[in-house]
């Protein structure tokens, strides 16, 4: 994940919501995007676990 942009990170959260993608996997972006302190990108619906 850390090769990931902050960026590409977002978008790739909302892709595998739009695409109805594994939980575990969104969770996994999930917890990434927090780490980065990025929740200010994200709507306040969670998808976790």
């Amino acid at each position: 994940m850390l090769k990931l942009s902050d960026d590409l990170l977002v978008k790739s959260y909302f892709i595998a919501i739009e695409l109805n993608l594994n939980l575990h996997f969104i969770h996994l972006l999930e917890t990434e995007i927090r780490i980065r302190s990025l929740q200010n990108q994200l709507p306040n619906i969670s998808y976790s676990l």
